[in-house]
C-alpha cells in the first residue's frame, strides 16, 4: 500500500527548490525527490548565471511576467540571505546599422514589459562603456546582473528545511499512475517505495515530459533539446559589464558574461541534439570565435578555453518562435493535485522565485 505524504517536488534545480520553499513557508509538509546525488546537476548549474531584467519576451507571456516579478524578488532575497550577486548592467549591441530596426524592437519589447530603464547608445557610448567592444550602436540595461546559481540553491534548500521539508537524494520517481483523486508515485533508489501525495510539482526540467508521461498523464507537449557551449578566457578580462549581440534564432547569441570574481566567458551557441549528452563539441570553434569577432573583433583564439555545456528545456524545434513556459494544473490534464512544468528554460533562474509563488498560488486554488 502506497503512504500518504502531503507534497512532493520532483526535481531539485532552482525551480524545483523555489516551488518548495514557496509551498513549506504556506505550511505544507514538503519533500523534494531529486534522482541525482546533489542538487541543482543539469540546467541550474550549466547556464549563464545572468539576473535578466525582462527584455526579450512576449509581452503578457509568464516568461515576461514571471522574470520581471522574479528579477524584483531575486536581488532583494541574494541582499538579504548574503546570496552572491553583482547588478552589473548589460550592454546590447548592433554590429552595423542594418540591426538598428532590431535594437528598436527590443527597446519596445522591453517598454511593453516594464522594462524602462533602457539607455541608447551610441558607438562612442559603447566605446566608453567597454573600449573592447565595437559596435554601430546600442542599449544599456542597468538592471541585468549575475547570481551565484550554487549559492541560491543553498539558500532556497535553507529555506524548505527551515520550514520542516527537505531534499531526499538518489531517489528517482520510476513511474506512477493516477488513482482517480491524485496520484501514486513509484520511487526507486537505494530503498524503493510508493507514495500517494496529496500534491504533486513536477520541476523535473529536462525529465519533466518523460515523468508526467511515466505517470500516465495527459496533455504532454514534445520536447526539443538545444545544448550550448561555453568557452572561458584565461587570464584577465578588460570587461566591466555583459556584453549580448542582437538575439539570433534559437537563444540570446554568444554573449560575453563574467563571474563574480570577473572571469570572462563565452556563450552558449545553440546546437539542436537528439539526446540529453553533456559532451564537449570543439569543431565548431572557429565559428564560435566568428561569432564573437562581431564585436569584440581584437579576442585571441588561444585564450579561449572550452569550460561547459548546459542543454535547454525547449518547447518547439529550430525555425519556431520561442514557446512561453508551461506551468499546467489540473484544468490542463485532468489529475487532481499535479502541477506540471514544462519547457523552463531561459529566464528560468531570474523567474524561480515568482515561479515558486506562481506555483503556490496554483495549488491554493
Amino acid at each position: 500500500m502506497a503512504e500518504q505524504v502531503d507534497c512532493i517536488v520532483v526535481g531539485a534545480g532552482v525551480v524545483g527548490l523555489a516551488c518548495a520553499a514557496a509551498l513549506a513557508a504556506e505550511g505544507r509538509e514538503v519533500l523534494v525527490l531529486e534522482q541525482g546525488n546533489h542538487i541543482g546537476g543539469e540546467t541550474s548549474s550549466r547556464n549563464s548565471e545572468v539576473i535578466h531584467a525582462g527584455i526579450y519576451y512576449q509581452p503578457g507571456s509568464l516568461k515576461a511576467t514571471l522574470c520581471r516579478l522574479g528579477r524584483d524578488r531575486l536581488y532583494k532575497y541574494c541582499s538579504d540571505r548574503g546570496v552572491g550577486h553583482s547588478r552589473l548592467g548589460k550592454l546590447i549591441v548592433a554590429e552595423s546599422a542594418a540591426q538598428e530596426p532590431a535594437l528598436r524592437e527590443i527597446e519596445k519589447m522591453a517598454m511593453a514589459n516594464g522594462v524602462t530603464d533602457l539607455e541608447r547608445l551610441s558607438a562612442m557610448d559603447v566605446a566608453k562603456l567597454e573600449p573592447a567592444i565595437i559596435a554601430h550602436d546600442g542599449l544599456y540595461s542597468p538592471s541585468t546582473g549575475i547570481v551565484d546559481s550554487h549559492a541560491l540553491m543553498l539558500a532556497l534548500e535553507g529555506d524548505l528545511t527551515n520550514s520542516g521539508g527537505a531534499v531526499v537524494l538518489g531517489a528517482p520517481v520510476v513511474g506512477g499512475e493516477p488513482t482517480g483523486d491524485g496520484l501514486v508515485l513509484h520511487v526507486g533508489g537505494a530503498e524503493p517505495i510508493s507514495i500517494a501525495p496529496r500534491t504533486v510539482v513536477n520541476a523535473a526540467g529536462l525529465h519533466a515530459q518523460s515523468l508526467a508521461l511515466s505517470l500516465g498523464v495527459g496533455a504532454v507537449p514534445p520536447i526539443r533539446y538545444a545544448i550550448g557551449h561555453y568557452y572561458r578566457m584565461s587570464g584577465s578580462s578588460p570587461f566591466r559589464h555583459l556584453v549580448y549581440p542582437v538575439p539570433d534564432a534559437g537563444g540570446l547569441g554568444v554573449h560575453l558574461t563574467l563571474d563574480l570574481g570577473g572571469q570572462a566567458k563565452f556563450g552558449p551557441d545553440v546546437r539542436w541534439i537528439e539526446e540529453i549528452d553533456y559532451g564537449f563539441d570543439d569543431s565548431r570553434f572557429e565559428d564560435f570565435i566568428a561569432a564573437i569577432r562581431r564585436y569584440f573583433p581584437a579576442v585571441e583564439a588561444e585564450r579561449l578555453h572550452p569550460d561547459y555545456t548546459g542543454i535547454r528545456p525547449k518547447l518547439v524545434g529550430p525555425g519556431n518562435p520561442a514557446a512561453d513556459f508551461r506551468i499546467d494544473g489540473p484544468q490542463v490534464h485532468g489529475v487532481p493535485g499535479l502541477v506540471n512544468l514544462f519547457g523552463i528554460e531561459s529566464p528560468g533562474l531570474t523567474a524561480a522565485l515568482a515561479i515558486g509563488d506562481y506555483v503556490a498560488e496554483l495549488v491554493r486554488r
